[in-house]
C-alpha cells in the first residue's frame, strides 16, 4: 500500500514540513508516503471559485487505484485506536490511499462525491499546515498500534 496526502498550499512555514519529514521518516518504507502540494489559487472577482480550480487538479492527481479520503471539519471522528483499525482495512484491501487537504475555501460537492471516506482531525478549525503535521503523527500512531510499538499509551 503506497500512501500520498495531496495537499493545496505550497508555502507552508519551515516547522510544518519539518514535522511532516520527521513522523514520515518513521513510515514504514512500504508506505512509500509522499506529499504532493498543490499551489492555492487565487480568489477572483468573477468567473471559476478557487475550490472549483484547486478541485479540477486535485482530482486530475488522482489514481484510479487510489482510495481518496478527504480531511474535512464535517467528516467522521476517529480515536486512534479506531484509525489502526481503518488502516488495516484499507492496507487488506490491496489499494492506495490518496489524503487530501483541500485549501482555504475547501473543497466542492464533486470532490467531496469522489471521497470514499469524508475524516475530520478535530471539531477544531485547524490551519492547513497543522493538519498536514496532525495526519502524519496520526499514521504513525495508528501504524505503531498496528504493530505493538509502545509509542501509543493510554
Amino acid at each position: 500500500m503506497h500512501i500520498r496526502l495531496i495537499a493545496v498550499g505550497d508555502r507552508q512555514p519551515a516547522w510544518v514540513d519539518e514535522a511532516c519529514r520527521i513522523y514520515s521518516g518513521r513510515f514504514p518504507p512500504h508506505w512509500k508516503f509522499r506529499i504532493d502540494k498543490i499551489p492555492t489559487t487565487r480568489r477572483t472577482r468573477a468567473g471559476q471559485s478557487a475550490a472549483d480550480s484547486e478541485v479540477e487538479i486535485i482530482l486530475s492527481k488522482l489514481r484510479p487505484r487510489e482510495r481518496m479520503i478527504l480531511l474535512d471539519e464535517r467528516g467522521k471522528q476517529f480515536t486512534s485506536k479506531a484509525l489502526a483499525g481503518k488502516l488495516t482495512e484499507w492496507q487488506n484491501s490491496g489499494l492506495d490511499i490518496a489524503f487530501v487537504i483541500g485549501g482555504p475555501d475547501g473543497v466542492n460537492d464533486l470532490c467531496r462525491s469522489r471521497a470514499h471516506l469524508v475524516w475530520s482531525l478535530s471539531d477544531l478549525t485547524l490551519p492547513h499546515g497543522l493538519a498536514r503535521v496532525l495526519l502524519s503523527e496520526q499514521l504513525y500512531r495508528a501504524w505503531t498500534l498496528q504493530t505493538g510499538h509502545p509509542y501509543h499509551r493510554e
